[in-house]
């Protein structure tokens, strides 16, 4: 091909975050109503809701393995060009068709695109710009994506109020668009084969499953840790697949003018984001992560609330109740994970934390998919209502497994005394 029909490729660094800024906008502006889609335009009912959260679940555990050989032996950027396809296929195809099966089948496609994406954006970056650029382009692509995020939740809605289809529509476009850009222009000068005995394959999942539990049958500790995340997964799935089920059936929202009922959705975004940012930063500047005695009250306490933040939304017959609860499970929520991200490293080696953490992601897999289905069944058979404070009431055994390692800690320097 002639020079000048080449297309240059792009500065690594600025691709990366001009990639995860477009993405969670494509993202977004689908997401945003993709479940107020499913409710009022396909008509799911609970149970069907929570069984499209379990395709997605097992589809990403399923294919883990085999789109992982693609990042790792052929290519990072491949890798990532067809996660962004098959994710912006998934959302065309959904949209399009408002049938249950063909939003079955989208759930398949984009657990295949996830798998593609998990791991491949971030070695990727790693690879072209070294380790020590890579923190910084993290940080600032997290940063990205949260600006991109906060305008399309506005987009989202704007498209929604003509027509919930074409939101979703216009956000898978965008994905298949970004991928037909990165075809074009993604650099890759750093990647190198794995040599065979470092990839992953089932042979290595299989080892890396017998030896995580091994190691949590010899130690107490990692029991509690796994089962906590199995409970913490039963709830997720069933209340993020029927929290909206509940808003429509149970309240008729408050009129906004001329604005569409869907405007609400927005909103509820566009507050919850900016609260959870100032609320995790607060608790990054004031809560010392290294004192483990200090991070488990505090999941007791973050756990507690959340419990009774979902409470109040799902028994509240205030729409002003409704949104405290929601906004107030929202922002638990997200306290909540860097709280176990540190709660797990400080009970668990060096050596086997890669294991346990890799156990630990599985365990909140099995959990929602195990869980959601029971709790979507409740809300089918009795009422959303009841099915939601049922996944709340799931979590009061997650209370004593934090107080546990309490006692365990008070334990071990009792004998070391």
């Amino acid at each position: 091909m002639p020079d000048r029909l080449k297309i240059p490729k792009a500065d690594a660094y600025k691709l990366y975050l001009l990639g995860m800024g477009f993405s969670a906008f494509a993202t977004t502006l689908a997401y945003t109503v993709h479940l107020v889609y499913q409710v009022k335009q396909v008509g799911l009912n609970p149970l069907q809701l929570v069984l499209i959260g379990t395709t997605l679940e097992m589809t990403a555990l399923l294919t883990e393995i085999p789109t992982g050989v693609v990042a790792d032996v052929y290519s990072r950027r491949l890798s990532i060009i067809l996660g962004f396809f098959l994710l912006g296929f998934s959302l065309i195809l959904e949209g399009s068709f408002p049938i249950f099966e063909v939003l079955l089948v989208g759930q398949v496609v984009a657990g295949l695109g996830y798998t593609f994406l998990s791991g491949a954006t971030s070695a990727w970056i790693v690879d072209e710009i070294g380790l020590d650029r890579a923190g910084k382009a993290f940080m600032r692509g997290a940063q990205a994506e949260q600006i991109f995020a906060f305008c399309g939740i506005f987009v989202s809605v704007a498209l929604a109020s003509v027509s919930l289809q074409l939101a979703i529509v216009c956000g898978g476009v965008l994905l298949v668009l970004l991928a037909a850009f990165l075809a074009l222009v993604m650099p890759e000068t750093g990647f190198q084969r794995r040599p065979a005995s470092d990839r992953e394959s089932w042979r290595s999942l299989i080892a890396t499953f017998r030896e995580g539990f091994a190691l949590v049958r010899t130690r107490h500790i990692l029991l509690l840790i796994t089962f906590a995340a199995v409970i913490h997964g039963a709830f997720s799935e069933g209340f993020d697949r029927l929290w909206i089920t509940h808003v429509l059936e149970n309240f008729s929202l408050p009129p906004l003018g001329q604005f569409d009922e869907i405007v609400w959705f927005g909103i509820i975004s566009a507050v919850s984001m900016p609260l959870v940012l100032a609320v995790t930063e607060g608790l990054r500047r004031r809560l010392d992560m290294s004192d483990n005695r200090l991070v488990a009250l505090t999941l007791i306490a973050v756990y507690a609330a959340l419990i009774c933040s979902v409470l109040l939304f799902v028994l509240a017959d205030r729409f002003a109740l409704v949104l405290l609860g929601l906004w107030l499970t929202q922002t638990a929520r997200a306290i909540r994970n860097p709280l176990m991200e540190a709660w797990i490293n400080q009970h668990t080696e060096s050596a086997a934390r890669a294991t346990v953490l890799s156990i630990q992601g599985q365990a909140d897999a099995f959990g929602q998919i195990a869980g959601g289905p029971v709790v979507g069944a409740i809300g089918l058979w009795r009422s959303v209502r009841l099915a939601i404070a049922c996944s709340a009431l799931m979590l009061l055994p997650i209370l004593p497994v934090f107080r546990q390692t309490l006692n365990e800690k008070r334990s071990r320097h009792a004998r070391s005394d």
